[in-house]
C-alpha cells in the first residue's frame, strides 16, 4: 500500500511539473471557448482533473496540445453543443478590441485563431487539439484573419463618417489594433 501511495505522489508531482506551465494557455483558451471567466475557470479545473487521471508521463511539447484537446472536450460538454458545428450570430460589439472581435467569430474560427495568435500553437498542434486536418486549420485561420480585417476596415469607415450638421468635425476615434499577421 505504501508503494502505491508513493507512486501516486510521484505521478501527481510529475503531472504538476509538466502541466502547470500550460495553465495560462489553458485558461486563455477556455475564456475564448466559454466566454465567461467563471465558466472558463470551471472548465480548466475539470480539464486538469481529467488530465491527472489519464496522465501517464506525457512530457515536453506534447503535453500542451494534449491538455488543450481535453479542455476543448470539457468545454463542448459544458456548452451542451458541438463547438465545431456552431454558427451562432455574433454578439453585439461594445468595443473594437481584438479580443472582442475574436469573440464575435463563429466558434470554429474563434478557436483556431485563439490557439494560433493568443496561445502561439503551431498549425500541427492546432490540428491535434481540434481534431481537424492541418489544411483546414490553415483555411480557418485565413478566414478568421480576413473577417477580422474586414471588420476593422468597416469600423474605420464608420468612424470617418462626418455627422450631419457638424462643421470642422474630426474623428477622434482611435484606430483599432491591427489584426494578427501571418506567420
Amino acid at each position: 500500500m505504501m508503494r502505491s501511495a508513493k507512486a501516486g505522489n510521484k505521478t501527481a508531482q510529475q503531472f504538476r511539473d509538466a502541466a502547470l506551465p500550460c495553465l495560462d494557455d489553458a485558461y486563455a483558451f477556455a475564456q475564448v471557448l466559454m466566454r465567461t471567466e467563471a465558466d472558463a475557470d470551471l472548465a480548466v479545473q475539470e480539464c486538469y482533473r481529467r488530465a491527472l487521471r489519464r496522465f501517464d508521463g506525457v512530457r515536453g511539447p506534447a503535453i500542451r496540445p494534449w491538455l488543450l484537446a481535453i479542455l476543448k472536450a470539457v468545454c463542448q460538454e459544458k456548452l451542451g453543443q458541438e463547438l465545431a458545428g456552431e454558427n451562432a450570430a455574433p454578439e453585439r460589439r461594445d468595443s473594437a478590441t481584438i479580443r472582442q472581435l475574436v469573440a464575435d467569430l463563429p466558434a470554429p474560427l474563434r478557436e483556431v485563431i485563439a490557439l494560433r495568435e493568443m496561445i502561439d500553437l503551431s498549425y500541427k498542434e492546432i490540428a491535434e487539439v481540434t481534431g481537424i486536418p492541418v489544411t483546414t486549420v490553415m483555411s480557418r485561420i485565413a478566414e478568421s484573419r480576413a473577417l477580422l480585417l474586414a471588420t476593422r476596415r468597416a469600423a474605420n469607415k464608420t468612424a470617418q463618417v462626418k455627422p450631419a450638421g457638424a462643421s470642422n468635425w474630426r474623428s477622434t476615434a482611435r484606430t483599432p489594433v491591427e489584426p494578427p499577421t501571418a506567420r
